[in-house]
């Protein structure tokens, strides 16, 4: 169970990459313009035809994983899909991916494992009572408007998207939870069992409203702002919900150690990512 939750994160991951990348490719070929003349333009392009199934499977490949495996092992792994992304789009914009940006790349990998290794996150249920989604929707939701209030009257483009992209990534970490409890509902009892539940109808508007604040972010500030909140942000946060709806267990004591080193490691080729890579805002977000 836990090598498909594995596998099927990473193809999330590679997926989500994919959609960013091919989609950026189509956007790249139309001239400028928005709203229904720019979708219709879009629409005949094959690469943004890519783009939509990469995204597309990404939910899906997502959804299996999170049936098959703790939260706090999952959610992390799709800290993958920033450098899937960089690999994916340097060669099809024709650039060159530098020296640099290949340590960035090895040093997220490298933080991500040390992580979950020293982490090792367990846990089998896919369902929490309700006396315990109470509070963690009652958090969440606050602190996603928290944001939002923080957000608007700052005069600080950086602090802006910081805090916006803060509210996606506990917005897309609130997502996730609501989509496994939703999702393990249609394995266990069918497509009438998920449609009346309402953790299927949670994740849905709860991922409406992460994507907004990303958007929003993006628009705010740089991307050296908003990738390392919404990136570190995501896998805090999601790692916290397992514990605290499905009773997941990590390592903590020493442990704590190399998960602060290896988080820390995460940041540093975040940071190195949006830094050092030439029109990496282009094509990553």
């Amino acid at each position: 169970m836990i090598v498909l939750a594995v596998l099927f994160a990473v193809m999330g991951a590679a997926s989500n990459a994919v959609g960013t990348a091919f989609q950026r490719k189509a956007a790249a070929t139309v001239s400028r313009g928005g709203g229904l003349r720019l979708l219709l333009s879009l629409v005949r392009r094959p690469a943004w035809a890519i783009g939509i199934a990469g995204v597309a499977g990404a939910a899906l490949f997502q959804a299996v994983a999170l049936i098959n495996g703790p939260m706090a092992l999952v959610q992390p792994l799709f800290v993958l899909e920033l450098p899937f992304a960089l690999l994916i789009a340097a060669p099809l914009l024709h650039r060159r991916l530098p020296g640099a940006g290949w340590r960035a790349v090895a040093a997220v990998v490298a933080g991500l494992a040390l992580v979950l290794f020293s982490a090792d996150p367990s846990g089998t249920r896919n369902q929490a009572a309700m006396e315990r989604w109470v509070p963690v929707l009652a958090l969440c939701l606050g602190a996603m408007a928290a944001a939002v209030a923080l957000a608007v009257p700052a005069r600080s483009g950086l602090f802006r998207a910081a805090a916006l992209a803060s509210g996606a990534a506990i917005g897309n970490a609130l997502t996730a939870a609501l989509m496994k409890s939703a999702t393990d509902r249609l394995a266990d009892d069918g497509l009438p069992a998920f449609l009346t539940t309402w953790q299927t109808y949670g994740f849905a508007l709860v991922g409406v409203g992460a994507v907004l604040l990303l958007e929003n972010a993006l628009q705010a500030g740089p991307l050296v702002a908003s990738q390392p909140a919404l990136t570190i942000g995501d896998a805090t946060v999601s790692l916290c919900l397992g514990v605290a709806l499905f009773g997941e267990v990590i390592r903590t004591g020493w442990w704590l150690l190399p998960e602060l080193a290896g988080a820390l490691l995460i940041l540093w080729g975040v940071l190195r990512l949006t830094r050092v890579v030439p029109k990496l805002a282009d094509f990553a977000r």
